[in-house]
């Protein structure tokens, strides 16, 4: 543990080194039990890794029972840069699309039996222009770090994380582009000048920053905080995590870039572009879909609950060699 200075990152810094590890024999169990099965494993194909994953990761399962997307709003300074997107809604209106179930994410999320809670961070309130001012100070990032982590306490045995913030995809490009290396608009998809011009203004400013929640603080939203606070939690709480879109990508890259082993307990639900794809090779995560849905609301995530419910009752509950009479 590191020895307390009183700065509000300590207690993050804190956490980020005692992650606990996977429940090995669970996912050993997993293995071993497929070789009674009356299919060979083979014949499952990546239903198998889906369930191990869900087992080390689980206090009891592998199971999806009560999966639970949590979707994160925040509102930008950097809007006034033109860094939405074509379309893009405001994040008020989309919170309220939402609220109202009107969205496609409500009627996904219906289908599979998946809870859907709206998280409102501040969007009264946006934060800087962070081509011209750190997002949020220290202790504002912190906090909202640890409203995150709240986002289980209902409980879940598999968190799905989405977010809703008008331009933050650009937001979420500068920021993986600081943390990954490389050119500015790396992790921007058929970006217009305007959202190249304002990634590289805010790459620049953060030159020589090393420290990956200086990153977070400095470039990413009030969303992508409270998302990297919600899979810190999840860990503790032995809780598997799906990540959404590029969004929710970046926000974790920084908890990779401070622990190598801070995403084991993560799966990626899908890749919506180019950017997310190299994003996603760089965390080390394979998507479960390829879909191309650009939206960062949590509608892929909630696809991708019924694959990983499917994937577990396969591998679970498919009849022995014994009990078949072979």
């Amino acid at each position: 543990m590191r020895s307390a200075s009183g700065l509000p990152f300590d207690d993050i810094r804190n956490l980020m080194s005692g992650l606990p590890g996977p429940d090995k024999e669970r996912w050993q169990g997993i293995r071993s039990g497929l070789d009674a099965l009356a299919w060979p494993a083979a014949s499952f194909g990546r239903l198998v890794p889906m369930t191990e994953w869900l087992a080390a990761w689980q206090a009891e399962g592998p199971q999806v029972l009560r999966p639970l997307l949590a979707i994160f709003a925040a509102t930008h300074g950097a809007e006034e840069s033109g860094i939405a997107g074509e379309g893009e809604l405001p994040a008020q209106k989309e919170v309220e699309l939402i609220a109202a179930g009107g969205a496609p994410v409500n009627q996904v999320a219906l289908e599979a039996g998946l809870g859907l809670k709206v998280f409102d961070l501040a969007l009264d309130y946006p934060t800087n222009n962070v081509a011209e001012d750190d997002a949020l100070d220290e202790a504002g990032c912190a906090a909202t770090m640890a409203f995150g982590m709240e986002a289980i306490a209902g409980g879940t045995d598999l968190l799905c994380l989405g977010a809703v913030g008008r331009g933050n995809r650009v937001l979420a490009g500068a920021l993986a582009a600081a943390l990954m290396g490389g050119k500015p608009d790396r992790f921007l998809d058929e970006a217009t000048d305007a959202q190249r011009r304002f990634a590289e203004e805010a790459c620049a400013r953060v030159q020589g920053t090393s420290d990956p929640l200086e990153f977070l603080r400095r470039l990413g939203g009030r969303e992508m905080a409270a998302i990297a606070g919600a899979i810190l939690a999840a860990r503790y709480q032995r809780i598997p995590v799906l990540l959404d879109g590029f969004v929710s990508t970046a926000a974790a890259a920084v908890l990779l870039k401070a622990n190598e082993r801070a995403l084991d307990h993560c799966m990626a639900a899908h890749a919506a572009s180019p950017a997310h794809e190299d994003l996603l090779s760089e965390l080390g995560l394979k998507p479960i879909l390829e879909y191309g849905i650009g939206a960062e609301n949590g509608l892929g995530a909630a696809l991708a609950v019924s694959h990983l419910k499917q994937a577990a009752a396969a591998v679970r509950q498919t009849v022995t060699r014994e009990a078949a009479g072979l």
